[in-house]
């Protein structure tokens, strides 16, 4: 009888155990609150009013935030490449829908889906952000 319930302990033991694949380790960004927002009608946004067009925003999020315009609505990454610790060389540097990592590992993301183009070694994806645009004002908030 009592290996009965050393067996039943020794299998909710590990039923019950800690299996995080899903996190991979993805814990180098901060989840910082973001509430900005932006007049698409100024000069210094008017590229994103063209599908395929990305921009870089300073100061927003971990180190910065990439916004991109899909064609359907614009998407907003926090710009800190999410596979190594952030660092001065750590933001992505947005081309139209994709970004690299400025370090030397170059990884590369593409902006719709966040996760790493053609690289399946990194596990962790671009951090969303969820915009709602009213007119011309697109607000950036979690």
């Amino acid at each position: 009888m009592k290996s009965l319930y050393f067996i039943l302990f020794l299998t909710v033991l590990f039923a019950c155990s800690s299996d995080n694949n899903n996190d991979n380790n993805c814990n180098y960004l901060l989840n910082i609150n973001v509430n900005y927002s932006i007049d698409l009608s100024l000069p210094q946004y008017s590229t994103l009013n063209s599908p395929g067009n990305s921009i870089y925003i300073p100061n927003v999020g971990n180190r910065g935030i990439i916004l991109a315009n899909t064609g359907a609505n614009i998407l907003a990454r926090d710009a800190s490449d999410p596979n190594h610790a952030p660092s001065e060389c750590s933001a992505i540097i947005p081309d139209g829908l994709f970004g690299t990592c400025g370090c030397g590992d170059e990884n590369r993301y593409n902006f719709i889906t966040g996760e790493a183009d053609n690289n399946d070694a990194l596990t962790c994806a671009l951090k969303f952000y969820p915009t709602n645009r009213s007119g011309n004002i697109l607000y950036i908030s979690n």
